[in-house]
Parts: C-alpha cells; structure tokens; sequence
C-alpha cells in the first residue's frame, strides 16, 4: 500500500497543479476573446475615422498607395493603419494573458512588439504628410518659377521635392529608431557620397555647363540691364 501511495503522489500533485492552473488558462482564454473582439472593432473604427479625414485622398495624392498597389498589397494606407492597429490589440491581449500565466520570457518578446508596432504606424502617418508635403512644395515652387519666367523650373521644383522627400525619410527613420541609429547614419552617408561626386563632377568637370545653365536662369542681358538702372 504505501509503494502505491508513493507511485501516486506525483500523479495527486501533477493533477493539484492542473487544477490551480485552469482558473488562470481560463481568465487568459476570456482576455484573448476579448482582446480579438476588441481588435475587430478598434480596426473597423480607425479604418472609418481615417476615410472620414480623407486620409485616403492624402496618401493616394502623396503616391503611398500607388507603390503598394505596384507591391500587390491590397488596400490602401488606411487599410493597413487599421490592420496595425488590430494587431496591437491583439498582441496588447496575449500580453496580459501570458503575464497572468507567468510566462514571462513570452510575455517580454511580446512586449517588445507591442512597442514596435505603434511605431510603425506613426511612421506610416509622418511618410504620407511628408511626401504629400513634398509634392505641394515642389509643385508650388515649379509654378512660382515658371511664372517668373526662369527656365528649369521643373528640375528645380523637383530638387525640392527630393530634398523634402529625404528630409521626411530621416525622420520616419528617427521614428522607428531602427538598428540604433545605424540605418540613419548609414542613409546620411550615402547621401554625402552622392552630393561629394555631383559637387566634384560639378567643379571639375561641368564648369561649361554650369555657366550655360547659370546664363539659362539669369541671362547676362538682365544684369546688364539692372545695372544700367539707376
């Protein structure tokens, strides 16, 4: 009888456990059936909110939505700030579940997600003001030139708009704080490598044509002319 006894106690106190742990799997289930629940109606109320502010209208002006198109993603912009914000909900639920269960390695990776995704979404949002921006910029500016009758006021309107396009992608990089600044450093990099090359082709090899393209936006005859005035 006792051999017996000593074969079933691990059984009695496996099926102790079990029964301890059941209460805190089902609180854990009812929080992920409510974080789904409320994952459905956060991404259908967002997604609602966004075409109210037309925000579609924004990022299809800004060109978001055509690069996800040629992507094969379907949606737009706001379709995929909803879905962002349905997965945060989610993630948001199984953070709490697997925090009640005591699963704490789980329970941190998941928490560094949840702190990832809101970024990604702000980030979303910064790119499609910016690049809307940029395009404002340069299309105001290309106008203003060619009104003043300055010649290559298109590729001066783009300038601007590329400039604005970079300064927009360094702060979306800032936002996300991807790789701990190694993205953007690298990024700026880059970046000084192709203004060093165009600056060198410029002033070793391109003085002609710079002082064609100067006499193109501000011909010699209107200097002389203003300075005749007096």
């Amino acid at each position: 009888m006792d051999r017996v006894d000593v074969f079933l106690e691990p059984v009695r106190a496996f099926l102790v456990q079990i029964g301890a742990y059941l209460p805190r799997l089902g609180m854990a289930l009812l929080i992920v059936l409510a974080g789904w629940l409320l994952a459905k109606a956060l991404r259908f109320a967002v997604q609602r909110a966004l075409r109210a502010i037309n925000f579609d209208v924004l990022t299809r002006r800004a060109g978001i939505d055509g690069f996800l198109e040629q992507g094969g993603v379907e949606g737009d912009t706001a379709d995929l700030l909803a879905w962002l914000s349905y997965w945060i909900a989610i993630v948001l639920s199984l953070v709490i579940a697997f925090n009640g269960l005591g699963l704490g390695t789980i329970t941190e990776l998941l928490g560094r997600v949840l702190a990832f995704l809101p970024r990604v979404a702000l980030a979303i949002v910064v790119l499609a003001i910016g690049l809307y921006f940029a395009r404002f910029v340069g299309g105001t500016l290309t106008v203003y030139l060619r009104n003043a009758q300055i010649q290559d006021a298109d590729l001066l309107g783009r300038l601007a708009q590329y400039a604005v396009v970079v300064f927009v992608v360094l702060v979306g990089l800032d936002v996300l704080d991807v790789g701990g600044g190694i993205v953007r450093l690298t990024f700026l990099i880059l970046l000084g490598g192709v203004v060093l090359a165009f600056a060198l082709a410029f002033g070793l090899g391109g003085q002609r044509w710079a002082g064609a393209l100067l006499e193109r936006w501000w011909p010699t005859g209107r200097r002389e002319d203003r300075d005749e005035q007096p």
